[in-house]
């Protein structure tokens, strides 16, 4: 079935002097404009179209790629505003609206927000939203703990950060499972920390547990086999480049070194960790 606001493979069905035509079945025919058609593009090519209303509010096609589709959640900033709501800069020639109805908090032009997309049925139109609690569950049977998600960073709290856990729930990141810094509209991976008893959701940026406890030290016995048996990363490196290498807070690449010394694996001094 095709659909409004993500990509359909769709069959070129007669060119014109504007562009080619394509068949949207119950959509109709849908214009890809000339500046968009592939080189030697002919009739019953099959061609990746994303479908939106252009600026003269026609259903139109495109190849261009959208910074969101239908469905999903995405930082985008705020082109204008005018009497109607807020226009996102979302990648393509028109802007995409959020009402004033659908803005958790009035939205500023030169400002970036995460937004929602989703066909608003009344009139049938790609439309934004901030009021993510409206799209998204806060609650879930679903998840299990340790199990690896996608997180947008979407607001602050007192304890840490809004996320949006792969575009279908919001969860809550702490601060003190954050081991790095974070910003509103950062993507980061992460994993389910618990599932409370009343179903909200906590998330980690980095696994919990004795199996990731011995995937670490898996990881950093790997490390130092490929660079010839040592690594100039010890206790007394920096969190941010521990992180960078091993995605982990340093009080967990502490740990794992910990475990390796008592294990008689590796030697520790200041400068390198080397195998034993």
């Amino acid at each position: 079935m095709v659909q409004i606001g993500t990509f359909n493979r769709l069959r070129v069905i007669k060119e014109s002097r504007f562009g080619v035509y394509l068949d949207g079945e119950g959509l109709g025919e849908l214009l890809l404009p000339n500046r968009l058609v592939p080189e030697n593009c002919s009739i019953d090519d099959q061609l990746d179209v994303f479908i939106y209303h252009d600026s003269d509010d026609r259903l139109i096609a495109t190849t261009e790629k959208p910074r969101i589709e239908l469905g999903q959640c995405a930082y985008l900033r705020v082109a204008d505003v005018n009497r109607v709501g807020a226009f996102m800069d979302w990648g393509l020639p028109k802007d995409l609206l959020v009402p004033f109805n659908e803005q958790d908090k009035p939205m500023q032009a030169g400002y970036s927000y995460v937004v929602h997309l989703f066909l608003d049925q009344e009139t049938e139109r790609l439309t934004g939203s901030t009021r993510l609690r409206d799209f998204l569950s806060e609650e879930t049977r679903q998840l299990k703990p340790e199990q690896a998600v996608q997180l947008l960073v979407c607001g602050r709290t007192d304890l840490g950060y809004k996320v949006v856990i792969d575009d279908t729930y919001l969860g809550l990141l702490f601060r003190g499972d954050a081991f790095k810094p974070v910003r509103i509209g950062e993507q980061l991976p992460g994993f389910i920390k618990q599932i409370r008893p009343d179903g909200r959701i906590d998330v980690a940026l980095q696994r919990q547990g004795t199996d990731a406890r011995e995937d670490l030290t898996q990881q950093i016995l790997e490390e130092l086999q490929r660079n010839g048996g040592q690594s100039p990363l010890t206790d007394k490196s920096s969190p941010a480049a521990i992180s960078a290498r091993y995605n982990v807070s340093k009080a967990a690449y502490k740990r794992a070194l910990g475990r390796l010394l008592k294990a008689d694996k590796v030697t520790l001094s200041p400068s390198a960790v080397k195998l034993r």
